[in-house]
């Protein structure tokens, strides 16, 4: 398969993509013609890294650099073939490095749990636009990354990032309420479990607190 990937309304989604389709041979592409490549590669990283257990340790993208040769996606597993143990083949040495990785697609469409407000039926629930998903999950990120420099630095004001981001210290408030979202709503959000309705604007005019925060959106505490 070969590395590939494709933008929408300015996000980069990356995946595999079979070599005869990549070719224009979509007769030839077998049952596997296209998976996400981040959850191949998270699966490849977390499988290497439980049979090598390395001392050093290291991010999935460098691991996998070092030590994968070759990943062979079947429709049931992952045949993953090691680096050292393709250098020890070469050495007429004994090696046992390959990892037969249990793995089977999840279909593009399957059912997502949305969390149903108390007031809906589950008949008439419908999960947020993935726009605004992406969204919301950028500002969430952005905003526990301002709220961080608001702790780490002194100097730092919601005035100053907010000359810096070029935008008023009212939207910077705005995105750092965000980062005091209960757990299991920024799980709902990163996962598009949230229901439609509950966007941006929605989110951040929430108290700080978890248990208000079901309450106003009317959500059962989780």
């Amino acid at each position: 398969m070969s590395p590939s990937h494709a933008r929408k309304r300015g996000i980069k989604y990356r995946y595999y993509l079979s070599s005869a389709l990549h070719q224009g041979l979509a007769a030839q592409a077998g049952s596997i013609d296209r998976v996400s490549a981040a959850d191949i590669e998270t699966l490849v990283a977390k499988s290497v890294r439980a049979h090598l257990k390395p001392a050093v340790p290291s991010d999935d993208r460098s691991l996998i650099n070092t030590y994968v040769a070759r990943v062979e996606v079947q429709p049931e597993q992952l045949i993953i073939q090691l680096a050292q143990a393709q250098k020890a083949n070469r050495q007429n040495k004994r090696s046992d490095g390959t990892l037969r990785v249990p793995w089977h697609k999840m279909p593009s469409t399957r059912r997502r749990e949305i969390l149903i407000p108390a007031t809906a039926s589950i008949q008439d629930a419908r999960p947020i636009r993935s726009e605004t998903r992406a969204t919301l999950v950028a500002s969430i990120a952005r905003g526990r990354r301002w709220l961080d420099e608001l702790v780490t630095d002194l100097s730092a004001t919601t005035v100053s990032i907010a000359k810096r981001e070029r935008c008023c210290a009212r939207n910077i408030n705005m995105t750092i309420s965000l980062a005091f979202l209960a757990p299991n709503l920024v799980k709902a959000a990163i996962e598009g479990r949230l229901p439609h309705g509950m966007g941006l604007v929605r989110l951040c005019d929430l108290p700080a607190e978890w248990s208000r925060q079901h309450h106003m959106l009317g959500l059962t505490s989780q």
